[in-house]
């Protein structure tokens, strides 16, 4: 049976599709994770109302922060928010879901401009770098307070002591583009989440002498606004898969591209 994520877990783009899934299943698996924090760019607004539902059928479990991925500001007042309201074993686990895609699909060459380009790259690449960046204190705090007794002594690094897990794309990969170009050319998309992917790595690197574990995850192509009707996979599917891959990552996993079943996609 798979380990349980534990301590406090923040989810960026909460309030819809992936992101949503993820604090439900997460509020879900019993007295685990300790608290949740669900970062929204718009907490009050009509398109919050499930997120909004969510935190009463869970009462205590779930916060809802004010986040913006693409305003700096509200990057660092979202990251005190959540300081304030955190206890002492720090933040275990930073899942980036938030993530635009602009213009819309098939977002062709002739349709895609410089400020599609530079709002994807802010939001996809840059908010996540900054989030990253901010929370490394309370990042650093749960790898210090982690408990080792649940790793061996070979795995410093999990999802279940201190994380940042980067959802990113088959999309992203160079190998792959030749077979998945056709289906859908997105350049600002495509180009972010490969920006993504090295700054997972350099995280990863960076950041493991802290014993932080930096990996990015495809969650596969899911139902959702951004996928699309034709998806394969309900949010449902691939969020339990997600999840019960984060509960095996360790150090082998760091700054690597896996997807929602735990094999890794070529760069």
């Amino acid at each position: 049976m798979a380990r349980q994520l534990r301590g406090n877990v923040l989810v960026t783009g909460s309030n819809r599709g992936i992101g949503l899934e993820l604090l439900r299943q997460l509020a879900a698996r019993g007295g685990e994770p300790t608290r949740l924090y669900a970062g929204c760019r718009a907490p009050e607004g009509a398109g919050a109302e499930a997120l909004r539902d969510l935190q009463t059928q869970h009462p205590g479990r779930i916060s809802i922060i004010k986040l913006d991925m693409s305003d700096e500001d509200s990057i660092s007042a979202a990251v005190q928010a959540v300081s304030r309201q955190i206890d002492a074993g720090g933040l275990n686990l930073l899942i980036n879901n938030a993530a635009i895609n602009q213009p819309a699909a098939p977002a062709l060459l002739a349709a895609t401009g410089k400020k599609d380009m530079m709002d994807v790259y802010e939001t996809n690449v840059v908010g996540p770098f900054l989030l990253a960046k901010m929370f490394l204190p309370l990042l650093k705090r749960a790898a210090e307070m982690g408990s080792p007794e649940e790793d061996s002594e070979k795995e410093t690094m999990s999802c279940r002591r201190s994380a940042i897990i980067n959802l990113s794309s088959t999309f992203s990969s160079m190998h792959k583009c030749p077979e998945t170009f056709a289906r859908a050319p997105m350049y600002p998309y495509r180009a972010s989440k490969a920006a993504l992917n090295m700054v997972t790595r350099c995280q990863s690197e960076d950041f493991k002498k802290h014993n932080i574990l930096v990996t990015a995850i495809h969650p596969g192509w899911v139902r959702t606004r951004m996928g699309g009707a034709q998806g394969v996979l309900s949010t449902e599917d691939s969020v339990l898969a997600m999840l019960d891959v984060m509960t095996s990552l360790g150090n082998k996993d760091a700054g690597m591209l896996v997807d929602w079943q735990g094999n890794t996609i070529p760069w």
